[in-house]
């Protein structure tokens, strides 16, 4: 979007199979996949390199000293990369702006989630509590490792005091931050989404729901499985990630043969998907930030049913654009499901109000205007 609007744009981070040819691609630091196994010795370097990544800082600096940015928009820095690299921006007096993804400012596990319910244990920099509770993937080594990282970087170095201005793009993230005790300034930037030309939202569709995202337990998968298995309806999980195999084994244990995997899916499939589904169901039970899957599915005029936590009521308008219930209670979503089955015409009126909705309020345009307002803000 900023390179069709003529600014010069350079990305940097970790190396990785997947990534594009990027030009400077000899500047990301090395890959690193922390679900793999690992000997002794890749175990000490990756917790160093979590700490304070010299590879990342230097390799880093050698770039802004050949391109010397106006500007760096930062995205997820911490473990991979490490919050190093922003010694370098201080060093070149280089504005520096953040988006926040996560609670990693103010949580040391970046969840704020401890075994599948909300936490809120580290308020006011009390990150020992990671520690204690096992934030970290139910392990004590990991939990420790997290929580150092934390005390490190905001209460000895003070990384990020050098972000000029932080991005988030729910109001819920904002004021979150606030009542943990997080001080920097932050604006409130949601995202957007492309391909807002799209097609009218289709009518007379099947019992069909769909969720589409990231596999992984906190995104509240298995509530949603539970409620379909007791329902005549069909389920489409699209995507993959760590909890694949531990959901197809509750699909399994529930007798759901309604929920079918349909893998990772992208471009005019995953288009497909949710054009043909009655609702895209958001089941959370995390602190959602601003799900791009509801704004996708609003763009193709379906509506969502999501859960009442976090960002998602900030865009899902119950009775307007998709319907809301209680996190976690399969029951209650099974009663929403319901109604969207016995309520097509009016589900249908959801989707095409979720429609105009995107393409007002979430569209690049809007964004671009916003963004660089920011960026001319911290650059004078």
């Amino acid at each position: 979007m900023l390179a069709e609007h003529g600014h010069q744009v350079i990305y940097w981070g970790m190396a990785h199979p997947d990534n594009p040819n990027y030009p400077y691609q000899e500047f990301f630091t090395e890959y690193v996949d922390l679900n793999a196994p690992m000997n002794l010795r890749n175990s000490l370097k990756i917790a160093s390199n979590l700490l304070y990544s010299f590879e990342a800082k230097n390799k880093i600096e050698r770039l802004v000293e050949i391109e010397r940015p106006d500007i760096v928009h930062l995205n997820s820095v911490a473990h991979q990369i490490s919050p190093s690299i922003l010694r370098v921006f201080r060093k070149f007096n280089i504005p520096t702006v953040m988006t926040l993804h996560d609670y990693k400012m103010v949580c040391a596990s970046y969840l704020m989630i401890n075994r599948n319910s909300t936490c809120e244990a580290c308020i006011h920099g009390k990150y020992y509590m990671c520690f204690v509770k096992k934030c970290v993937k139910d392990s004590r080594p990991k939990s420790f490792l997290n929580t150092i990282e934390m005390y490190l970087h905001h209460k000895i170095l003070h990384l990020y005091d050098s972000i000029d201005i932080f991005i988030s793009p729910s109001v819920f993230l904002k004021q979150k931050l606030y009542d943990m005790g997080f001080n920097k300034q932050i604006v409130h930037l949601p995202n957007f989404v492309d391909g807002l030309d799209s097609h009218p939202p289709k009518m007379n569709r099947t019992n069909r729901f769909l969720y589409f995202g990231r596999l992984s337990s906190e995104k509240g998968i298995e509530t949603l499985i539970k409620a379909a298995g007791s329902m005549d309806i069909e389920l489409h999980i699209v995507g993959s990630g760590p909890y694949e195999l531990a959901l197809k084994q509750v699909a399994l244990a529930q007798g759901a043969g309604n929920v079918q995997f349909m893998g990772y899916k992208t471009g005019t499939e995953l288009e497909r998907e949710i054009s043909e589904a009655l609702a895209v169901v958001v089941p959370s039970q995390w602190y959602e930030n601003n799900p791009r899957a509801v704004l996708e599915a609003f763009a193709m005029g379906t509506p969502v049913i999501g859960a009442n936590i976090g960002g998602i009521p900030e865009l899902v308008l119950s009775d307007e654009t998709g319907l809301i219930f209680e996190s976690g209670d399969a029951d209650d979503l099974i009663r929403v499901m319901r109604y969207c089955i016995n309520n097509k015409g009016t589900v249908w009126a959801m989707g095409k109000r979720a429609q105009v909705y995107v393409r007002k309020h979430f569209n690049a345009q809007q964004y671009y205007d916003e963004l660089i307002d920011i960026y001319r803000r911290v650059t004078g």
